[in-house]
């Protein structure tokens, strides 16, 4: 029913419309993606003010009409992530985790999950850039969604898709991320291996939702 609500999110991305208000998209816990508007946002006595950055996790109220975007009414910052916006790599990889959520996800379809996977990912981020962290997110967010697993012959493999071969030590990778070693996998140092798990990570992704993935050009650099 319309009406006031509250809730916590991630700001996945926003755009402006008008003069001075700006439709922002979040990853909510509890009502899945969400459009909103932040009314007069991009005045510069605007209570918002930086709290609707990309990558920044909020306390939210919104007001939830009968259209299908709700209006921000309150946001109170829960963690801002500052390393992500001082160093170009952890920003790259951050910008893959939002826009990647942002393609999974559904509109005001609950997914608790997928909102605890990004809040963890980005505090992973904000506390080391390693270099796997973005194609270890998107290979678990193809893992919750059920698209994609490592079959005994090392190889990864997803629904319509044919199965992708690895090298051992790309594969002992991937076995980790999707098995109980994310901690240790993280860990890794820039290598053969985990240049080769960031390409077959964007292209599994990529073909098993069938959309290019824009920030992926900044990843392996």
């Amino acid at each position: 029913m319309p009406g006031l609500y509250r809730t916590e999110g991630v700001v996945l991305r926003g755009w402006k419309l008008g003069e001075a208000d700006r439709i922002v998209v979040f990853m909510t816990a509890d009502r899945g993606k969400v459009r909103a508007v932040a009314k007069g946002v991009r005045k510069t006595t605007s209570r918002f003010g930086g709290r609707l950055e990309a990558a920044t996790h909020v306390a939210v109220q919104l007001f939830e009409g009968r259209g299908e975007l709700h209006t921000v009414t309150q946001v109170e910052i829960r963690t801002r992530f500052p390393a992500l916006r001082a160093d170009l790599d952890r920003f790259a990889s951050a910008m893959t985790l939002l826009e990647a959520v942002d393609i999974v996800g559904q509109e005001h379809h609950a997914d608790p999950g997928l909102h605890s996977m990004l809040v963890g990912a980005l505090g992973a981020l904000q506390r080391r850039a390693s270099p796997l962290l973005a194609p270890a997110f998107l290979l678990r967010v193809l893992a919750h969604e059920g698209l994609v697993a490592l079959d005994d012959d090392g190889q990864l493999a997803g629904a319509g898709l044919p199965p992708r071969g690895l090298s051992p030590p790309a594969a002992d990778l991937v076995r980790r991320i999707l098995g109980g070693g994310l901690g240790a996998a993280l860990n890794e140092g820039s290598s053969a291996a985990t240049h080769e798990v960031t390409e077959v990570a964007t292209r599994v992704f990529e073909a098993s939702v069938e959309r290019r993935l824009r920030s992926a050009a900044l990843l392996d650099r």
